[in-house]
């Protein structure tokens, strides 16, 4: 067992276990060995393999991200940041899941490869990666360094198009159900993998394509093997309406009407509550049903803010008692920039400046991902937590003054002044640079994979239209 000692830090975010929060240490240490802490604070006096000298350094804990879709979502670069449908209530996801095909494994994998070294470069050590099983899933994750919480997706029915106005569904329970059968022995697959760092988590995919006794079953074989259980939710205007043709219920009334609730679910965005001003439904009570059960929700705002959609609004989800957690639901795959967009749309939709707080955000990012996902040992800087932290470079001119450290790396600089990552006590990113994997060659095998999907585009659309016609270049090509 080697010891690693951050000597001197200028500042730590460091966990007050008594009061129940983040609080800044000036001038102090953080020791840890045998991938967990085992020292935060002034005067560290035991042994050292290797030491660090911190001053001109913030320490913090790495960033918890409980809802990403990395093995496809990099292959949209150029595709998706303006794609929209008006008449799907400006979304774009239904057409984009028809029109482009993003199962091809050299793709997935160059994705995730991409999408993983911009989430240890913006600082994330912990991410619950929502995808579709696929070859060299599991082996990236391991290569990469990164503690993963793998979610093989599942559905009894998917979106099919017809026109730009009505969401159709391909219904076939059996492979529903038999996608259930493969998570499971995937999840189970995992338990002895020899990283100590991949676990599994339960989730069919979304609740308007999957039957009531399929989400039954799923959130059971969850709560039975004491992992996470997570579900796309409250999404999207045409999902719920959907959800009140079949049922007369929004689908967070429908959620807790099956008893799929509870403090092991996760609710991908739960955004459009029957409150909010693009659903106006005639109950008012999506908001409390969420803080009764004990759910937590996944706020990603970078993908709606793209089709003018927002939470409404994340202060008073935290406020009525709904633990709030972060993730990077499209690309680009930067969490820092995430809990920016949070509380810069969170003071918008609420016209009020005082809606949330850096502290409150920064807990979402960290510690509440670190509940969400049925864990007390991430997201913290605290003796016996894992040895997952970031070194902050308070010297990149981006940080200066560094008055706030936290302040000045989400407001200002972000991923940049972000100088190294370790994760279970191994170095991933040494200087800027993830160590584990190469992002320039993922990009370039990305590039090509991502023009290989676009020819297909005319085979899948539902109107026959090419690449750039479905998604056209933001300026025209002089000929």
């Amino acid at each position: 067992m080697t010891t690693t000692l951050i000597k001197n830090a200028d500042w730590i975010v460091a966990w007050d276990t008594a009061a129940g929060h983040h609080a800044y240490r000036r001038n102090a240490d953080v020791a840890f060995a045998d991938g967990a802490i085992t020292h935060v604070g002034p005067g560290y006096a035991g042994p050292a393999d290797t030491v660090v000298d911190g001053r001109g350094l913030m320490v913090m804990p790495g960033l918890v991200d409980i809802h990403s879709h990395p093995g496809h979502e990099p292959a949209f670069r150029g595709i998706r940041e303006e794609h929209g449908v008006p008449n799907m209530y400006m979304s774009g996801l239904y057409e984009r899941s028809q029109a482009f095909d993003s199962s091809d494994a050299e793709l997935q994998q160059a994705c995730l490869e991409v999408a993983l070294c911009e989430l240890m470069k913006s600082g994330v050590t912990s991410l619950c990666d929502i995808s579709g099983i696929y070859p060299g899933w599991v082996e990236v994750f391991a290569k990469s360094g990164m503690r993963g919480f793998l979610a093989p997706g599942f559905a009894s029915a998917r979106w099919k198009l017809d026109s730009d106005h009505r969401l159709g569904f391909d219904w076939d329970e059996a492979r529903g159900r038999k996608g259930l059968d493969q998570a499971l022995a995937f999840i189970d697959g995992l338990k002895g993998h020899p990283s100590g760092r991949l676990s599994g988590v339960v989730s069919p995919m979304q609740i308007e394509n999957c039957t009531d006794q399929l989400l039954r079953d799923s959130h059971a074989a969850a709560r039975e093997r004491k992992i996470p259980f997570t579900l796309h939710t409250a999404q999207g205007v045409m999902e719920v309406h959907e959800m009140i043709r079949r049922h007369g219920t929004t689908p967070i009334r429908h959620a807790k009407d099956i008893g799929i609730l509870g403090p092991d679910t996760i609710l991908g965005h739960a955004l459009f509550l029957d409150t909010h001003s693009w659903i106006r439904w005639w109950t008012k009570d999506d908001l409390a049903i969420l803080a009764d059960s004990g759910c937590s929700v996944a706020h990603c705002p970078t993908p709606f803010a793209r089709y003018g959609h927002i939470l409404e609004s994340f202060g008073d989800y935290v406020r009525a008692g709904v633990n709030m957690g972060l993730g990077t639901d499209t690309t680009p795959h930067n969490m820092l920039e995430e809990i920016r967009k949070a509380g810069t749309f969170a003071r918008i939709a609420s016209r009020d400046q005082k809606n949330v707080s850096t502290a409150m955000l920064f807990h979402a990012a960290t510690v509440g991902g670190a509940q969400a996902l049925m864990r007390n040992d991430i997201g913290r800087l605290a003796p016996d937590a894992k040895a997952d932290l970031v070194l902050v470079d308070l010297h990149h001119p981006d940080m200066m003054p560094a008055r706030d450290p936290l302040r000045s790396l989400i407001f200002h600089a972000a991923d940049r002044a972000v100088k190294a990552v370790w994760i279970a006590g191994q170095q991933t990113v040494a200087d800027g640079k993830v160590l584990t994997l190469d992002h320039q060659g993922a990009g370039e095998r990305l590039t090509k994979a991502q023009q290989r999907m676009m020819a297909t585009a005319p085979h899948r659309d539902y109107l026959k239209r090419t690449a750039d016609e479905v998604s056209p270049l933001s300026l025209p090509i002089l000929k």
